[in-house]
């Protein structure tokens, strides 16, 4: 291999300490944590293997590769594939219905987008469900972090998070490698090159697109580590060094002011034994398949109509407070008038109305044609949302909300919330993450083979990933 120094750079600090990570380091918070996120991803991913994106894209695999018989399952599939396309395709189920899990600090991100990499590679491998596990609390570790290190955020000029998410997916899948730290070094750099995203597939009206940038990084993340592996080489320097992350968003300016890093956010107190906190101990399920920031206003209404007797009819008008990026991303124009599932699960004004119109917000309330009911725009045409300046202070610590309900008589009735149902601080329980997969498998997988993947989660730290995949191989219902 060519040689390039690899050395005085972060990237280093970070490939020497997942590199000397084992699974006795983690703690029994983190083992359990990443069993709970593997639950839930998988859920998410059941459910999304009905949507239309992602049958246009097993759909193009397929042909892509109609002769080719891979050693890496795809979800909920009799095909199998090469660990790149399965990383990508898994990944893509995982995120499809914008369900899976979510880390919100000065950028959000959902580490769970990423964890299919890793899977792929143990799969190829027959590395065990401990394996799978390091690496899961490895992507959400460095995930997490970075994005906790903007001064702002890359999301308030203009980046999606999957621009952070390439620096986080080439280490996680290098590590299931076994990669040396310069070979891990590498592995970023290719990953983080390629995976630069511009915010407008999270801005405006939605696309197909929103839920495919960040497992493209999980498929990046799969391809560098195997390219690392061969002896290719990238840029060490990725992050803090010449044109790397630092240094071309410095010339961002936000508010008046330039854009920074807080580097040694990302190396300090790294976890390294069983005695330490794990960032995958912080991070949130949803409770509802939506944008994050909606989450804390939507638990708001669903207080206030567990208390409260009134018809949608009766309703003048619902003022949402919220903090001011969420009042930017979920209550434009474009999202008055959705007229897709990738808008309409952005939308503040239809979610609202949607969840006061059913009683619910499931997947069910996604499909194009309630997207488009007619019948909802005067609900939606009631919904204000505004900013509240005294919310910034409190953001990201809890996720401040305030709704209140304005009847047409003119009494009112309001909650705020501070931590949604799936906060660490709130969260969902055991039986309610096994709720939540009932109610996605309902449909596609049979009973069998929901109690099959629950009780192989479960037990991921005493299987092989490979049972952990076949739990997904049989129990399609005919009428999928």
């Amino acid at each position: 291999m060519a040689s390039y120094r690899t050395d005085n750079f972060i990237s280093l600090d970070l490939a020497r300490w997942a590199a000397s990570l084992r699974f006795e380091d983690l703690s029994p918070a983190a083992i359990e944590s990443a069993k709970r996120f593997w639950l839930d991803s998988l859920a998410c991913a059941i459910g999304g293997s009905r949507t239309e994106d992602a049958h246009i894209l097993l759909e193009h695999h397929r042909e892509m590769s109609p002769s080719v018989e891979g050693p890496c399952s795809v979800f909920l599939s009799d095909w199998r594939t090469n660990p790149v396309d399965a990383a990508f395709l898994n990944s893509h189920m995982v995120r499809a219905m914008d369900y899976n899990d979510i880390y919100w600090k000065a950028d959000p991100c959902h580490p769970s987008d990423l964890i299919c990499g890793p899977l792929a590679l143990c799969e190829l491998h027959d590395r065990s469900g401990r394996d799978l596990i390091l690496a899961t609390a490895i992507v959400y570790e460095l995930q997490c972090r970075f994005a906790e290190i903007g001064r702002p955020g890359i999301r308030e000029y203009g980046w999606h998070h999957a621009t952070l998410s390439g620096f986080a997916a080439g280490l996680a899948a290098g590590r299931v490698l076994g990669l040396t730290p310069e070979q891990l070094v590498h592995a970023i750099g290719i990953c983080a090159s390629r995976t630069g995203t511009l915010g407008a597939v999270t801005a405006g009206n939605l696309t197909m697109m929103k839920n495919t940038v960040d497992p493209w990084a999980a498929r990046m993340g799969v391809e560098s580590a195997l390219l690392a592996a061969r002896g290719y080489t990238g840029p060490a320097h990725i992050i803090d060094g010449k044109e790397g992350l630092f240094h071309v968003f410095g010339h961002a300016v936000s508010r008046g002011s330039p854009c920074t890093f807080d580097a040694e956010g990302l190396t300090r107190d790294l976890p390294r034994g069983s005695s330490d906190a794990w960032r995958i101990e912080r991070c949130s399920m949803k409770s509802f398949p939506v944008e994050a920031l909606m989450h804390s206003p939507l638990s708001a209404i669903r207080q206030i109509r567990a208390a409260h007797n009134f018809a949608t009819a009766d309703i003048h008008e619902v003022r949402v407070e919220v903090i001011a990026r969420a009042a930017d991303i979920l209550g434009d124009p474009a999202k008055y008038r959705p007229t897709t599932r990738e808008t309409a699960d952005h939308s503040l004004p239809y979610s609202i109305a949607a969840l006061l119109a059913d009683g619910v917000l499931g997947p069910a309330q996604f499909d194009e044609a309630r997207v488009r009911d007619p019948r909802l725009v005067p609900l939606m045409d009631s919904v204000k949302v505004v900013p509240n300046e005294a919310f910034e202070a409190r953001f990201p610590a809890s996720q401040p909300s305030r709704v209140t309900i304005t009847l047409r008589d003119g009494s009112q009735h309001a909650a705020e919330v501070e931590y949604p149902k799936g906060d660490p601080r709130n969260p969902l329980t055991w039986d309610e993450i096994d709720t939540k997969l009932r109610s996605l498998a309902l449909g596609v997988i049979d009973d069998d083979t929901v109690d099959r993947v629950r009780d192989r989660v479960h037990r991921l730290d005493a299987i092989s990933t490979r049972q952990l995949c076949e739990a997904l191989a049989v129990g399609l219902v005919e009428s999928r």
